[in-house]
Protein backbone atom coordinates (compact mmCIF):
# COMPACT_ATOMS: atom_id res chain seq x y z
CA UNK A 1 0.00 0.00 0.00
CA UNK A 2 1.46 3.22 -0.69
CA UNK A 3 2.41 5.93 1.51
CA UNK A 4 0.44 8.88 2.57
CA UNK A 5 2.08 11.90 1.06
CA UNK A 6 3.93 13.92 3.11
CA UNK A 7 2.24 17.27 3.94
CA UNK A 8 3.57 21.12 5.07
CA UNK A 9 1.17 20.27 8.32
CA UNK A 10 3.49 16.95 8.90
CA UNK A 11 6.77 19.32 8.92
CA UNK A 12 4.93 21.55 10.83
CA UNK A 13 3.69 19.29 13.27
CA UNK A 14 7.61 17.67 13.82
CA UNK A 15 8.99 21.25 14.67
CA UNK A 16 6.23 22.81 16.22
CA UNK A 17 6.10 25.64 13.67
CA UNK A 18 2.91 27.04 11.88
CA UNK A 19 2.12 25.77 8.18
CA UNK A 20 2.84 29.23 7.31
CA UNK A 21 6.60 29.55 8.53
CA UNK A 22 7.43 26.11 7.18
CA UNK A 23 5.71 27.16 3.50
CA UNK A 24 8.06 30.45 3.55
CA UNK A 25 10.95 28.31 4.97
CA UNK A 26 10.48 26.11 2.51
CA UNK A 27 10.48 28.88 -0.32
CA UNK A 28 13.45 30.44 1.47
CA UNK A 29 11.50 33.82 2.22
CA UNK A 30 14.03 36.60 3.32
CA UNK A 31 12.45 36.84 7.04
CA UNK A 32 12.82 32.95 8.01
CA UNK A 33 16.29 32.64 9.74
CA UNK A 34 18.41 30.55 8.50
CA UNK A 35 18.16 28.36 12.02
CA UNK A 36 14.75 27.84 11.15
CA UNK A 37 14.91 27.36 7.43
CA UNK A 38 17.72 24.74 7.75
CA UNK A 39 15.24 23.23 10.29
CA UNK A 40 12.32 22.82 8.15
CA UNK A 41 14.99 21.67 5.25
CA UNK A 42 16.30 18.80 6.92
CA UNK A 43 12.54 17.65 8.30
CA UNK A 44 11.11 17.92 4.78
CA UNK A 45 14.03 15.41 3.30
CA UNK A 46 13.85 13.05 6.37
CA UNK A 47 10.07 13.01 5.80
CA UNK A 48 10.59 12.77 1.88
CA UNK A 49 8.54 16.00 1.64
CA UNK A 50 7.57 16.68 -2.34
CA UNK A 51 6.45 20.08 -3.01
CA UNK A 52 3.09 20.53 -5.47
CA UNK A 53 4.28 23.72 -6.74
CA UNK A 54 1.01 24.05 -8.91
CA UNK A 55 -1.51 23.21 -6.32
CA UNK A 56 -0.14 26.25 -4.27
CA UNK A 57 -0.13 28.53 -6.65
CA UNK A 58 -3.81 27.51 -7.64
CA UNK A 59 -4.93 27.94 -3.81
CA UNK A 60 -2.50 31.01 -3.16
CA UNK A 61 -2.59 32.91 -6.36
CA UNK A 62 0.87 33.18 -6.19
CA UNK A 63 3.72 30.57 -6.70
CA UNK A 64 6.82 31.84 -6.08
CA UNK A 65 8.29 30.67 -9.10
CA UNK A 66 9.64 33.23 -11.71
CA UNK A 67 9.59 31.54 -15.49
CA UNK A 68 13.25 32.12 -17.39
CA UNK A 69 13.60 32.01 -21.31
CA UNK A 70 17.24 32.30 -23.10
CA UNK A 71 18.16 31.26 -26.25
CA UNK A 72 20.63 28.94 -24.97
CA UNK A 73 22.24 28.20 -21.32
CA UNK A 74 26.04 27.10 -22.60
CA UNK A 75 25.96 30.81 -24.02
CA UNK A 76 28.44 32.81 -20.91
CA UNK A 77 26.45 35.63 -21.52
CA UNK A 78 22.86 33.83 -21.03
CA UNK A 79 24.20 32.01 -18.02
CA UNK A 80 25.53 35.33 -16.60
CA UNK A 81 22.24 37.06 -17.08
CA UNK A 82 20.56 34.19 -15.30
CA UNK A 83 23.45 34.67 -12.52
CA UNK A 84 22.06 37.89 -12.01
CA UNK A 85 18.42 37.24 -11.71
CA UNK A 86 18.63 33.99 -9.76
CA UNK A 87 20.42 36.53 -7.33
CA UNK A 88 17.55 38.80 -6.94
CA UNK A 89 14.57 36.69 -6.89
CA UNK A 90 16.22 34.47 -4.50
CA UNK A 91 16.29 37.08 -1.89
CA UNK A 92 13.02 37.87 -2.51
CA UNK A 93 11.77 33.69 -2.03
CA UNK A 94 11.30 33.16 -5.31
CA UNK A 95 12.75 30.40 -7.28
CA UNK A 96 13.79 30.02 -11.10
CA UNK A 97 12.37 27.72 -13.73
CA UNK A 98 15.02 27.94 -16.29
CA UNK A 99 14.06 27.04 -20.21
CA UNK A 100 16.27 27.41 -23.15
CA UNK A 101 14.56 27.48 -27.14
CA UNK A 102 17.75 26.60 -28.53
CA UNK A 103 17.00 30.12 -31.04
CA UNK A 104 14.02 27.87 -32.59
CA UNK A 105 10.68 29.61 -32.86
CA UNK A 106 8.29 26.83 -32.12
CA UNK A 107 10.53 25.84 -28.63
CA UNK A 108 10.41 29.37 -27.26
CA UNK A 109 6.38 29.58 -28.32
CA UNK A 110 6.09 25.52 -26.08
CA UNK A 111 8.58 26.93 -23.03
CA UNK A 112 5.99 29.79 -22.70
CA UNK A 113 2.95 27.60 -22.77
CA UNK A 114 4.57 25.39 -19.74
CA UNK A 115 5.53 28.28 -17.72
CA UNK A 116 2.08 29.71 -18.01
CA UNK A 117 0.68 26.11 -17.39
CA UNK A 118 2.63 25.66 -14.19
CA UNK A 119 1.68 29.39 -12.69
CA UNK A 120 4.74 31.32 -12.64
CA UNK A 121 4.18 34.52 -11.22
CA UNK A 122 6.21 36.06 -13.81
CA UNK A 123 8.65 35.51 -17.17
CA UNK A 124 11.37 36.55 -18.06
CA UNK A 125 12.49 36.18 -21.52
CA UNK A 126 15.56 36.89 -24.69
CA UNK A 127 14.01 36.00 -27.77
CA UNK A 128 15.43 33.48 -30.04
CA UNK A 129 17.17 34.55 -33.21
CA UNK A 130 14.29 32.30 -35.53
CA UNK A 131 10.95 34.50 -33.96
CA UNK A 132 9.62 36.49 -36.17
CA UNK A 133 6.30 36.82 -35.04
CA UNK A 134 5.70 37.81 -31.22
CA UNK A 135 1.26 36.64 -30.97
CA UNK A 136 3.13 34.68 -27.55
CA UNK A 137 4.13 37.84 -25.83
CA UNK A 138 0.62 38.71 -26.41
CA UNK A 139 -0.50 35.81 -24.81
CA UNK A 140 1.53 36.56 -21.86
CA UNK A 141 0.51 39.67 -21.64
CA UNK A 142 -3.58 39.27 -22.25
CA UNK A 143 -3.19 36.51 -19.11
CA UNK A 144 -1.65 39.31 -16.69
CA UNK A 145 1.20 37.62 -16.39
CA UNK A 146 4.36 40.10 -15.68
CA UNK A 147 6.38 39.99 -18.45
CA UNK A 148 10.36 41.40 -18.99
CA UNK A 149 12.24 40.83 -22.11
CA UNK A 150 16.23 41.21 -22.14
CA UNK A 151 18.63 42.02 -24.86
CA UNK A 152 16.94 39.93 -27.88
CA UNK A 153 13.81 42.15 -27.91
CA UNK A 154 11.31 43.07 -30.56
CA UNK A 155 11.87 46.99 -29.24
CA UNK A 156 7.46 47.11 -28.60
CA UNK A 157 7.00 49.97 -26.15
CA UNK A 158 4.08 48.03 -24.17
CA UNK A 159 6.57 45.47 -22.66
CA UNK A 160 9.44 46.69 -19.68
CA UNK A 161 12.78 46.21 -21.17
CA UNK A 162 16.73 45.69 -20.25
CA UNK A 163 19.13 46.20 -23.14
CA UNK A 164 22.69 47.04 -24.15
CA UNK A 165 23.23 50.43 -25.85
CA UNK A 166 23.62 48.46 -28.76
CA UNK A 167 24.10 51.52 -31.07
CA UNK A 168 26.85 52.40 -28.71
CA UNK A 169 28.48 49.29 -28.92
CA UNK A 170 28.47 49.01 -32.55
CA UNK A 171 29.77 52.60 -33.18
CA UNK A 172 32.78 51.79 -30.63
CA UNK A 173 33.86 48.74 -32.67
CA UNK A 174 33.71 50.05 -36.19
CA UNK A 175 35.65 52.93 -34.98
CA UNK A 176 38.35 51.20 -33.58
CA UNK A 177 38.67 49.25 -36.84
CA UNK A 178 38.54 52.16 -38.79
CA UNK A 179 41.23 53.90 -36.63
CA UNK A 180 43.38 50.23 -37.59
CA UNK A 181 43.26 51.30 -41.00
CA UNK A 182 39.94 49.03 -42.24
CA UNK A 183 37.94 50.59 -45.30
CA UNK A 184 36.41 46.92 -46.42
CA UNK A 185 34.41 46.21 -43.41
CA UNK A 186 32.01 43.48 -43.50
CA UNK A 187 28.92 43.14 -41.14
CA UNK A 188 27.89 39.76 -39.70
CA UNK A 189 24.24 40.77 -39.05
CA UNK A 190 21.62 39.47 -36.74
CA UNK A 191 17.89 38.83 -37.91
CA UNK A 192 16.55 42.27 -38.54
CA UNK A 193 13.34 41.52 -36.62
CA UNK A 194 15.24 41.53 -33.19
CA UNK A 195 16.01 45.36 -32.25
CA UNK A 196 19.53 44.66 -31.27
CA UNK A 197 20.75 43.50 -34.35
CA UNK A 198 18.95 46.27 -36.13
CA UNK A 199 20.85 48.93 -33.47
CA UNK A 200 24.23 47.14 -34.33
CA UNK A 201 24.07 47.25 -38.09
CA UNK A 202 22.70 50.98 -37.49
CA UNK A 203 25.70 51.66 -35.75
CA UNK A 204 27.94 50.15 -38.48
CA UNK A 205 26.56 52.26 -40.82
CA UNK A 206 26.48 55.37 -39.66
CA UNK A 207 30.05 55.18 -38.84
CA UNK A 208 31.04 54.27 -42.37
CA UNK A 209 29.05 57.33 -43.20
CA UNK A 210 30.53 59.56 -40.89
CA UNK A 211 34.43 58.79 -42.27
CA UNK A 212 33.04 58.94 -45.49
CA UNK A 213 33.31 55.38 -46.31
CA UNK A 214 30.96 53.88 -48.44
CA UNK A 215 27.96 51.54 -47.23
CA UNK A 216 28.00 48.06 -49.69
CA UNK A 217 24.62 46.11 -49.34
CA UNK A 218 27.00 43.33 -50.22
CA UNK A 219 29.24 43.25 -47.25
CA UNK A 220 26.33 43.10 -44.91
CA UNK A 221 25.29 39.45 -44.78
CA UNK A 222 22.37 38.53 -41.92
CA UNK A 223 22.34 34.54 -40.43
CA UNK A 224 21.64 33.43 -37.07
CA UNK A 225 25.38 34.13 -35.76
CA UNK A 226 26.21 30.87 -34.65
CA UNK A 227 29.90 29.97 -35.58
CA UNK A 228 28.81 27.95 -38.41
CA UNK A 229 26.79 30.95 -39.28
CA UNK A 230 30.39 32.48 -39.02
CA UNK A 231 32.04 30.41 -41.05
CA UNK A 232 29.47 30.69 -43.62
CA UNK A 233 29.04 34.24 -43.80
CA UNK A 234 32.81 34.71 -44.06
CA UNK A 235 32.92 32.62 -47.19
CA UNK A 236 30.28 34.19 -48.84
CA UNK A 237 31.46 37.91 -48.11
CA UNK A 238 35.18 36.50 -49.36
CA UNK A 239 33.77 35.92 -52.78
CA UNK A 240 31.82 38.83 -52.60
CA UNK A 241 34.96 41.10 -52.03
CA UNK A 242 37.94 39.05 -51.80
CA UNK A 243 39.86 42.77 -50.76
CA UNK A 244 37.68 42.57 -46.91
CA UNK A 245 40.23 43.95 -44.35
CA UNK A 246 37.96 43.10 -41.45
CA UNK A 247 34.92 41.68 -40.09
CA UNK A 248 32.57 42.94 -37.16
CA UNK A 249 30.44 40.22 -36.44
CA UNK A 250 27.17 40.66 -33.97
CA UNK A 251 28.01 37.77 -31.99
CA UNK A 252 31.62 36.59 -30.90
CA UNK A 253 29.92 33.13 -31.53
CA UNK A 254 29.97 34.43 -35.38
CA UNK A 255 33.38 36.25 -35.02
CA UNK A 256 35.04 32.94 -34.19
CA UNK A 257 33.77 31.38 -36.75
CA UNK A 258 34.68 34.46 -39.50
CA UNK A 259 38.28 33.87 -37.79
CA UNK A 260 38.37 29.99 -38.73
CA UNK A 261 37.71 30.60 -42.22
CA UNK A 262 40.00 33.12 -42.55
CA UNK A 263 42.80 31.09 -41.52
CA UNK A 264 41.51 27.79 -43.01
CA UNK A 265 41.41 30.36 -46.15
CA UNK A 266 45.49 31.18 -45.02
CA UNK A 267 43.85 34.54 -44.48
CA UNK A 268 46.24 36.35 -41.35
CA UNK A 269 44.19 37.90 -38.69
CA UNK A 270 44.95 40.00 -37.78
CA UNK A 271 47.45 41.80 -40.59
CA UNK A 272 45.17 41.22 -43.43
CA UNK A 273 41.65 40.67 -41.67
CA UNK A 274 41.17 42.26 -38.65
CA UNK A 275 38.21 40.74 -36.68
CA UNK A 276 35.80 42.30 -33.36
CA UNK A 277 32.93 40.34 -31.96
CA UNK A 278 29.95 41.08 -29.54
CA UNK A 279 29.17 39.58 -25.85
CA UNK A 280 32.98 39.30 -24.58
CA UNK A 281 31.96 35.40 -24.41
CA UNK A 282 34.37 33.39 -22.11
CA UNK A 283 36.43 31.86 -24.88
CA UNK A 284 37.33 35.39 -26.47
CA UNK A 285 40.71 35.56 -24.36
CA UNK A 286 41.44 31.75 -25.00
CA UNK A 287 41.27 31.70 -28.61
CA UNK A 288 44.01 32.77 -31.02
CA UNK A 289 43.98 35.35 -32.05
CA UNK A 290 42.53 36.60 -28.50
CA UNK A 291 39.38 38.13 -30.06
CA UNK A 292 38.43 41.61 -29.63
CA UNK A 293 34.78 42.32 -28.62
CA UNK A 294 31.97 44.44 -26.69
CA UNK A 295 31.18 43.77 -23.33
CA UNK A 296 27.43 43.30 -22.70
CA UNK A 297 27.71 42.73 -18.68
CA UNK A 298 24.91 39.69 -18.41
CA UNK A 299 24.91 39.80 -14.78
CA UNK A 300 24.23 43.50 -14.55
CA UNK A 301 21.52 42.78 -17.08
CA UNK A 302 19.62 40.05 -15.12
CA UNK A 303 19.64 41.99 -12.02
CA UNK A 304 18.02 44.94 -13.95
CA UNK A 305 15.16 42.52 -15.48
CA UNK A 306 14.50 41.02 -11.73
CA UNK A 307 14.38 43.92 -10.44
CA UNK A 308 11.74 45.29 -13.23
CA UNK A 309 9.76 41.78 -12.95
CA UNK A 310 9.39 42.05 -9.38
CA UNK A 311 8.30 45.49 -9.31
CA UNK A 312 5.27 44.22 -11.48
CA UNK A 313 5.06 40.90 -9.11
CA UNK A 314 4.36 43.76 -6.31
CA UNK A 315 2.29 46.03 -8.20
CA UNK A 316 -0.98 43.66 -6.65
CA UNK A 317 -2.54 44.51 -10.30
CA UNK A 318 -1.99 48.07 -10.04
CA UNK A 319 -0.77 49.33 -13.85
CA UNK A 320 2.39 50.05 -13.93
CA UNK A 321 4.39 52.25 -16.66
CA UNK A 322 6.53 50.26 -18.73
CA UNK A 323 10.12 50.65 -18.09
CA UNK A 324 13.25 50.46 -20.97
CA UNK A 325 16.46 50.27 -19.09
CA UNK A 326 19.62 50.98 -21.13
CA UNK A 327 23.08 49.87 -19.88
CA UNK A 328 26.65 50.87 -21.82
CA UNK A 329 28.67 48.00 -22.94
CA UNK A 330 32.53 48.34 -22.91
CA UNK A 331 34.76 47.57 -25.88
CA UNK A 332 37.55 45.30 -25.08
CA UNK A 333 40.42 45.71 -27.39
CA UNK A 334 42.70 42.24 -27.90
CA UNK A 335 44.70 40.91 -30.64
CA UNK A 336 42.27 39.79 -33.26
CA UNK A 337 41.81 43.51 -34.18
CA UNK A 338 44.89 45.15 -33.34
CA UNK A 339 46.58 45.96 -36.69
CA UNK A 340 48.73 48.78 -35.37
CA UNK A 341 51.78 48.42 -33.09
Amino acid sequence: MKNKKTTISDIAKALNLSPSAVSKALNRHPRISKTTREAVERVAAELQYEPNHLAAALRKGKSYLIGIIVPAIDINFFASVVKGIETVINQQGYNAIITQSDDLAEKEIRSIDALLNTQVDGIICSLANATKKFDHLDKIINKGVPLVLFDRTPGREDISTVVNDDYQGAVNATEHLIREGCRNIVHLAGPKEILPYRLRAKGYQDMLKKHQIAVRPELIIESGLSQLDGIKSTKEALKRCPEIDAVFAASDYAALGAIRELLEQGIKVPEEVAVIGFSNEGFGPFVEPSLSTVDQHGTQMGEWAAKLLLQQCDSKGKKLTQEKIVLPTDLIIRASSRRKK
